[in-house]
């Protein structure tokens, strides 16, 4: 007796291949690719550009950093000028930032021992290398985003909130970060984990990303989203730092608003309400610059100066010297 062959199990649809967006280039030879998702806003909202897939949620890290400062605006901290850059500041630990979040603490009346982030040495490898040879080890207050959690923990003393427990995405300070972070984006937030720093991480798509940042431009001044805007635009060093790509974007390219994240994301908008974002799919930062900036260029955006040569340049060293480069691949 013989039997049918039974059906063959059905297999799920694999997931999609990212494309190159930028390419690594050793002495005339691509010997590496980095692959990713991309997304570019014309002024009016729509998307002009696509490459990957911009819809599907990823956790921005850092770039989420200005719904976070504009989130303790609406909980009625009265924050401006560099102080609010810094609240939204990814920081290069430089003794400028490392000098105001030691005011801001004083302000508040808080100490480096009520911040709930890691210890840990500045961002930027030079001044890294100055904090150890001055005698320095790793410490609250050196960590890129003691800003933040500066002024999310003022919040709290403002409202009366609890600060011991300010990182619980129930909080009703994270609980307010994720409204902002919806209504920005103009999406749900798909997922919830936690930051480096560990602050409540909310995850959206890179098209909402996007839209965030172009509303937070567009918004009304006097608004939180466009004081935060405001804030970061004025005072970009304290966002980032001197040696720092967001900072020379937002110096170079008038109404620019630049926030990075780690894992490789970022997100510009521009005061006409284009803007973009983008995520490398294996988190190297390195080819971050060079998309940024052949997506910039693809927006039609002029810098003064060599700002775009600045942001874009990815040098690939060999015997100490420069032999190749990492560059766009679109």
């Amino acid at each position: 007796m013989t039997h049918a062959a039974e059906p063959a199990a059905a297999t799920a649809d694999p997931a999609p291949v990212p494309p190159v967006l930028a390419e690594v280039v050793r002495s005339g030879f691509v010997e590496g690719h980095h692959r990713g998702s991309l997304v570019l806003l014309a002024a009016d909202g729509g998307v002009e550009f696509a490459l990957g897939t911009p819809d599907v949620p990823v956790f921005p890290r850092s770039s989420n950093k200005p719904m976070q400062a504009a989130a303790v605006l609406r909980a009625g901290l009265d924050l401006s000028g560099e102080r609010l850059a810094l609240a939204a500041a990814s920081h290069s630990g430089e003794p400028f930032h490392l000098d105001l979040v030691r005011a801001m603490l004083a302000e508040y009346g808080l100490t480096e021992d009520d911040l709930g982030l890691p210890p840990d040495l500045p961002l930027d490898a030079t001044e890294s290398a100055a904090y150890l040879a001055a005698g320095h080890r790793p410490d609250k207050i050196a960590m890129n985003c003691s800003g933040k959690h500066t002024a999310m923990l003022a919040a709290c003393r403002l409202n009366g909130w609890p600060t011991d427990s300010y990182l619980d995405p129930s909080h009703p300070l994270q609980r307010l970060v994720r409204t902002v972070v919806e209504e920005a984006a103009g999406e749900r937030v798909a997922a919830t984990g936690t930051d480096g720093c560990g602050a409540p991480l909310m995850a959206i798509s890179l098209t909402g990303l996007a839209r965030a940042f172009r509303h937070f431009v567009l918004a009304a001044p006097g608004t939180p989203e466009r004081r935060v805007a405001d804030a970061m635009r004025a005072h970009p060093a304290y966002v980032a730092g001197t040696r720092r790509p967001d900072t020379w974007l937002m110096e170079g390219v008038p109404g620019a608003l630049s926030k990075t994240g780690a894992e490789a994301v970022q997100a510009v908008a521009l005061d006409d309400g284009r803007a973009l974002a983008l995520k490398i799919d294996d988190g190297n930062a390195r080819a971050v610059g060079p998309v940024m900036a052949a997506a910039l260029e693809r927006l039609g955006v002029k810098a003064e100066g060599d700002v775009m040569a600045r942001v874009a340049k990815s040098p690939v060293l060999g015997g100490g010297a420069e032999v190749g480069e990492v560059r766009a691949a679109f």
